[in-house]
Protein backbone atom coordinates (compact mmCIF):
# COMPACT_ATOMS: atom_id res chain seq x y z
CA UNK A 1 0.00 0.00 0.00
CA UNK A 2 1.52 3.14 -1.35
CA UNK A 3 0.16 6.45 -0.07
CA UNK A 4 0.92 8.79 -3.23
CA UNK A 5 1.04 12.54 -2.79
CA UNK A 6 3.46 14.92 -5.01
CA UNK A 7 5.59 12.21 -5.88
CA UNK A 8 4.97 11.53 -9.55
CA UNK A 9 8.89 11.65 -10.20
CA UNK A 10 10.10 8.63 -7.97
CA UNK A 11 6.46 6.59 -7.70
CA UNK A 12 6.77 4.51 -10.87
CA UNK A 13 10.30 3.16 -9.54
CA UNK A 14 8.52 2.23 -6.19
CA UNK A 15 5.74 0.43 -7.94
CA UNK A 16 8.51 -1.49 -10.41
CA UNK A 17 10.94 -2.48 -7.74
CA UNK A 18 8.06 -4.34 -5.38
CA UNK A 19 8.99 -8.23 -5.70
CA UNK A 20 6.46 -10.98 -6.43
CA UNK A 21 5.91 -11.48 -3.02
CA UNK A 22 3.15 -8.96 -2.80
CA UNK A 23 -0.28 -10.12 -4.19
CA UNK A 24 -1.98 -6.07 -4.70
CA UNK A 25 -0.72 -3.36 -4.89
CA UNK A 26 -2.76 -0.02 -3.87
CA UNK A 27 -1.39 3.02 -4.70
CA UNK A 28 -3.62 5.99 -2.22
CA UNK A 29 -3.84 9.20 -4.79
CA UNK A 30 -4.40 11.84 -1.92
CA UNK A 31 -5.90 14.32 -3.69
CA UNK A 32 -2.69 14.81 -5.35
CA UNK A 33 -2.21 17.46 -7.64
CA UNK A 34 0.04 16.32 -9.79
CA UNK A 35 -2.16 13.17 -10.61
CA UNK A 36 0.46 10.96 -9.32
CA UNK A 37 -2.48 8.22 -8.92
CA UNK A 38 -2.95 9.43 -12.84
CA UNK A 39 0.41 8.73 -13.67
CA UNK A 40 0.36 5.09 -12.46
CA UNK A 41 -2.72 4.14 -14.08
CA UNK A 42 -1.43 5.06 -17.18
CA UNK A 43 2.36 4.13 -17.40
CA UNK A 44 1.99 0.85 -15.29
CA UNK A 45 0.58 -2.33 -16.81
CA UNK A 46 0.80 -4.63 -13.65
CA UNK A 47 -2.53 -5.91 -12.97
CA UNK A 48 -1.50 -6.17 -9.26
CA UNK A 49 -1.52 -2.39 -9.25
CA UNK A 50 -5.76 -0.63 -7.65
CA UNK A 51 -5.70 2.81 -7.62
CA UNK A 52 -7.68 4.57 -5.17
CA UNK A 53 -8.10 8.48 -5.12
CA UNK A 54 -9.27 10.71 -2.40
CA UNK A 55 -11.72 13.97 -3.37
CA UNK A 56 -10.34 15.67 -1.22
CA UNK A 57 -6.77 15.52 0.51
CA UNK A 58 -6.81 13.67 4.16
CA UNK A 59 -3.12 13.73 5.03
CA UNK A 60 -0.97 10.74 4.97
CA UNK A 61 -3.02 8.90 7.93
CA UNK A 62 -6.17 9.39 6.09
CA UNK A 63 -3.99 7.58 2.76
CA UNK A 64 -2.62 4.97 5.08
CA UNK A 65 -6.16 4.02 6.52
CA UNK A 66 -7.50 3.87 3.16
CA UNK A 67 -5.46 1.61 2.18
CA UNK A 68 -5.90 -0.30 5.12
CA UNK A 69 -9.60 -0.66 4.34
CA UNK A 70 -9.31 -1.84 0.78
CA UNK A 71 -6.78 -4.20 1.72
CA UNK A 72 -8.94 -5.56 4.34
CA UNK A 73 -12.26 -5.84 1.82
CA UNK A 74 -10.07 -7.83 -0.09
CA UNK A 75 -8.48 -10.41 2.59
CA UNK A 76 -4.93 -9.64 2.80
CA UNK A 77 -3.70 -11.29 5.45
CA UNK A 78 -0.65 -8.94 5.47
CA UNK A 79 -0.85 -5.12 4.69
CA UNK A 80 3.05 -3.82 4.11
CA UNK A 81 3.26 0.43 3.81
CA UNK A 82 5.79 1.86 1.21
CA UNK A 83 6.08 5.28 0.98
CA UNK A 84 5.75 6.72 -2.38
CA UNK A 85 8.71 9.21 -2.17
CA UNK A 86 11.65 6.78 -3.00
CA UNK A 87 13.13 6.44 0.32
CA UNK A 88 12.66 3.11 1.16
CA UNK A 89 13.90 0.02 -0.53
CA UNK A 90 10.97 -2.36 -1.53
CA UNK A 91 13.71 -4.96 -1.35
CA UNK A 92 13.65 -4.98 2.21
CA UNK A 93 9.28 -5.90 2.12
CA UNK A 94 10.26 -9.74 3.14
CA UNK A 95 12.18 -8.74 6.16
CA UNK A 96 9.02 -6.67 7.30
CA UNK A 97 6.97 -9.90 6.31
CA UNK A 98 8.90 -12.57 8.03
CA UNK A 99 8.39 -12.09 11.89
CA UNK A 100 4.85 -11.32 11.59
CA UNK A 101 4.12 -14.89 8.85
CA UNK A 102 6.09 -16.51 11.45
CA UNK A 103 3.95 -15.70 14.26
CA UNK A 104 6.48 -13.38 15.95
CA UNK A 105 5.10 -10.06 15.52
CA UNK A 106 1.87 -8.11 15.14
CA UNK A 107 3.43 -5.13 13.64
CA UNK A 108 7.16 -4.64 11.96
CA UNK A 109 8.30 -1.32 11.45
CA UNK A 110 11.24 0.23 10.04
CA UNK A 111 14.22 1.42 11.91
CA UNK A 112 16.82 3.84 9.95
CA UNK A 113 19.21 4.29 13.38
CA UNK A 114 20.21 0.31 13.73
CA UNK A 115 23.64 1.01 12.50
CA UNK A 116 25.23 3.89 13.57
CA UNK A 117 27.36 4.27 10.53
CA UNK A 118 24.10 5.08 8.33
CA UNK A 119 23.60 7.71 10.60
CA UNK A 120 25.85 9.39 9.12
CA UNK A 121 24.04 10.26 5.93
CA UNK A 122 20.75 11.66 8.10
CA UNK A 123 19.93 15.45 7.66
CA UNK A 124 21.51 16.51 11.15
CA UNK A 125 17.76 18.39 12.24
CA UNK A 126 16.05 14.92 11.39
CA UNK A 127 18.57 13.11 13.19
CA UNK A 128 17.95 15.54 16.11
CA UNK A 129 14.16 15.27 15.76
CA UNK A 130 14.04 11.75 15.21
CA UNK A 131 15.54 11.21 18.81
CA UNK A 132 13.72 13.58 20.45
CA UNK A 133 10.29 11.41 18.88
CA UNK A 134 11.11 8.39 19.84
CA UNK A 135 11.71 9.52 23.58
CA UNK A 136 8.56 10.95 23.68
CA UNK A 137 6.96 7.72 21.85
CA UNK A 138 8.05 5.68 24.36
CA UNK A 139 6.66 7.48 27.43
CA UNK A 140 3.17 7.60 25.43
CA UNK A 141 3.26 4.42 23.36
CA UNK A 142 4.93 2.20 26.15
CA UNK A 143 7.02 0.29 23.65
CA UNK A 144 10.29 0.98 25.45
CA UNK A 145 12.37 -0.76 23.24
CA UNK A 146 11.25 0.79 19.83
CA UNK A 147 13.47 3.59 18.03
CA UNK A 148 12.68 5.73 14.84
CA UNK A 149 8.46 5.98 15.61
CA UNK A 150 7.70 8.25 12.75
CA UNK A 151 9.34 5.78 10.08
CA UNK A 152 6.53 4.90 7.56
CA UNK A 153 7.63 1.96 6.38
CA UNK A 154 5.75 -0.85 8.24
CA UNK A 155 3.82 -4.35 8.08
CA UNK A 156 0.75 -5.35 9.86
CA UNK A 157 -0.88 -8.67 10.52
CA UNK A 158 -4.68 -7.97 8.85
CA UNK A 159 -7.04 -9.42 11.77
CA UNK A 160 -4.64 -7.25 14.21
CA UNK A 161 -5.41 -4.24 12.03
CA UNK A 162 -9.33 -5.20 12.00
CA UNK A 163 -9.01 -4.91 15.17
CA UNK A 164 -7.64 -1.15 15.30
CA UNK A 165 -10.53 1.79 15.93
CA UNK A 166 -9.03 3.02 12.22
CA UNK A 167 -11.82 5.74 12.08
CA UNK A 168 -10.11 7.38 15.61
CA UNK A 169 -6.74 7.29 14.65
CA UNK A 170 -5.04 10.93 13.36
CA UNK A 171 -5.01 11.41 9.79
CA UNK A 172 -2.11 13.42 9.90
CA UNK A 173 1.32 12.90 10.52
CA UNK A 174 0.73 12.09 14.33
CA UNK A 175 -0.33 8.62 12.24
CA UNK A 176 2.27 6.30 12.79
CA UNK A 177 3.03 7.24 16.79
CA UNK A 178 -0.94 6.86 17.33
CA UNK A 179 -0.55 3.66 15.64
CA UNK A 180 1.81 2.62 18.09
CA UNK A 181 -0.35 3.78 21.06
CA UNK A 182 -3.44 1.93 19.94
CA UNK A 183 -1.11 -1.55 19.56
CA UNK A 184 -0.09 -0.99 23.01
CA UNK A 185 -3.96 -1.01 24.44
CA UNK A 186 -4.46 -4.08 22.02
CA UNK A 187 -0.88 -5.64 24.00
CA UNK A 188 -0.07 -6.32 20.07
CA UNK A 189 3.72 -7.20 19.86
CA UNK A 190 6.11 -4.86 18.01
CA UNK A 191 9.31 -5.06 16.41
CA UNK A 192 12.27 -3.00 14.91
CA UNK A 193 13.36 -3.73 11.18
CA UNK A 194 17.37 -2.50 10.47
CA UNK A 195 16.87 -0.28 7.21
CA UNK A 196 19.07 2.05 4.90
CA UNK A 197 17.15 5.58 4.24
CA UNK A 198 17.70 7.35 0.97
CA UNK A 199 17.36 11.52 0.79
CA UNK A 200 17.45 12.83 -2.28
CA UNK A 201 15.61 15.87 -3.70
CA UNK A 202 11.70 14.93 -2.03
CA UNK A 203 10.61 17.55 -0.37
CA UNK A 204 8.42 17.11 3.02
CA UNK A 205 5.27 19.24 3.63
CA UNK A 206 5.67 18.36 7.42
CA UNK A 207 6.72 21.47 9.60
CA UNK A 208 8.61 20.96 12.45
CA UNK A 209 7.55 24.47 13.96
CA UNK A 210 3.60 23.50 13.26
CA UNK A 211 3.33 20.02 14.29
CA UNK A 212 5.35 20.38 17.62
CA UNK A 213 2.86 22.16 19.75
CA UNK A 214 0.01 19.65 18.80
CA UNK A 215 2.62 16.69 19.08
CA UNK A 216 3.63 17.41 22.45
CA UNK A 217 -0.34 17.83 23.47
CA UNK A 218 -1.26 14.53 21.87
CA UNK A 219 1.86 12.35 23.31
CA UNK A 220 0.58 13.86 26.91
CA UNK A 221 -3.17 12.52 26.07
CA UNK A 222 -2.06 9.27 24.89
CA UNK A 223 0.17 8.63 28.19
CA UNK A 224 -1.94 9.51 30.58
CA UNK A 225 -5.01 7.13 28.55
CA UNK A 226 -2.68 4.59 28.32
CA UNK A 227 -1.98 4.58 31.98
CA UNK A 228 -5.12 5.02 33.19
CA UNK A 229 -6.63 1.95 31.07
CA UNK A 230 -3.42 -0.29 31.33
CA UNK A 231 -3.07 0.28 35.15
CA UNK A 232 -6.16 1.04 36.31
CA UNK A 233 -8.90 -0.26 34.00
CA UNK A 234 -7.60 -3.43 32.89
CA UNK A 235 -5.41 -4.61 35.52
CA UNK A 236 -3.66 -3.44 38.62
CA UNK A 237 -0.21 -3.76 40.53
CA UNK A 238 2.18 -2.30 42.88
CA UNK A 239 2.99 -0.27 39.77
CA UNK A 240 -0.37 1.26 40.01
CA UNK A 241 0.01 2.38 43.93
CA UNK A 242 3.90 3.47 43.39
CA UNK A 243 3.11 5.94 40.91
CA UNK A 244 0.44 8.36 42.02
CA UNK A 245 2.35 7.69 45.82
CA UNK A 246 5.85 9.28 43.98
CA UNK A 247 4.08 11.49 42.49
CA UNK A 248 2.39 12.88 45.38
CA UNK A 249 5.78 12.96 47.15
CA UNK A 250 8.04 14.59 44.68
CA UNK A 251 5.42 17.50 44.68
CA UNK A 252 5.09 17.40 48.49
CA UNK A 253 9.08 18.00 48.53
CA UNK A 254 9.30 20.19 45.82
CA UNK A 255 6.55 22.54 47.40
CA UNK A 256 7.59 22.34 50.95
CA UNK A 257 11.11 22.52 50.35
CA UNK A 258 10.60 25.34 48.12
CA UNK A 259 8.33 27.34 50.29
CA UNK A 260 10.46 27.25 53.37
CA UNK A 261 13.56 27.75 51.12
CA UNK A 262 12.48 31.45 49.93
CA UNK A 263 11.20 32.04 53.62
CA UNK A 264 14.59 31.06 54.97
CA UNK A 265 15.95 33.52 51.44
CA UNK A 266 13.67 36.38 52.88
CA UNK A 267 14.54 36.21 56.93
CA UNK A 268 18.34 35.62 55.53
CA UNK A 269 18.13 32.50 58.47
CA UNK A 270 19.14 29.01 57.44
CA UNK A 271 16.40 26.26 57.68
CA UNK A 272 17.03 23.99 60.32
CA UNK A 273 17.89 20.81 59.75
CA UNK A 274 14.78 18.93 60.31
CA UNK A 275 12.83 21.46 57.35
CA UNK A 276 15.36 20.26 55.18
CA UNK A 277 14.78 16.47 56.08
CA UNK A 278 11.04 17.05 55.75
CA UNK A 279 11.72 18.37 52.34
CA UNK A 280 14.48 15.98 51.12
CA UNK A 281 12.66 12.77 52.26
CA UNK A 282 9.77 12.96 50.60
CA UNK A 283 11.55 13.89 47.02
CA UNK A 284 13.83 11.22 47.62
CA UNK A 285 11.47 8.44 48.63
CA UNK A 286 9.34 10.03 45.64
CA UNK A 287 11.70 9.53 42.99
CA UNK A 288 12.94 5.99 43.63
CA UNK A 289 8.86 5.23 43.43
CA UNK A 290 8.47 6.91 40.05
CA UNK A 291 11.55 4.99 38.67
CA UNK A 292 10.28 1.79 40.51
CA UNK A 293 7.25 2.74 38.24
CA UNK A 294 9.11 3.50 35.29
CA UNK A 295 11.30 -0.11 35.60
CA UNK A 296 7.89 -1.58 35.65
CA UNK A 297 6.22 -0.23 32.81
CA UNK A 298 9.91 -1.05 30.29
CA UNK A 299 9.44 -5.06 31.69
CA UNK A 300 5.65 -4.79 31.01
CA UNK A 301 6.04 -4.31 26.87
CA UNK A 302 3.89 -6.71 24.96
CA UNK A 303 6.14 -10.12 23.72
CA UNK A 304 2.96 -12.63 23.26
CA UNK A 305 2.18 -11.86 19.91
CA UNK A 306 -1.78 -11.70 19.31
CA UNK A 307 -2.99 -12.28 15.86
CA UNK A 308 -2.84 -16.01 17.27
CA UNK A 309 -6.11 -14.85 19.50
CA UNK A 310 -7.74 -13.70 16.55
CA UNK A 311 -7.28 -15.93 13.93
CA UNK A 312 -7.33 -19.10 15.64
CA UNK A 313 -9.16 -17.98 19.49
CA UNK A 314 -6.57 -19.41 21.64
Amino acid sequence: MIPSYRVCDQILGVVANIGPEISRIYVVDDCCPDGSGDVVRENCDDPRITVLRHAENQGVGGAVITGYRAALDDGMEIVVKVDGDGQMDPSLIPDFIAPIAAGEADYAKGNRFFNPEDIRGMPKGRLAGNAVLSFMTKLSSGYWDLFDPANGFTAIHGEVARHLPLEKISKGYFFETEMLCRLNTLRAVVVDVPMRAKYGDEHSSLKPSRVAGEFLVKHIRFLCKRIGYNYYVRDMSLASIELPLGLMLVCFGMLFGGYHWMESARAGVPASPGTVMLAAMPLLVGIQLVLAFIGFDIASVPRRPIQRKYVTGQ
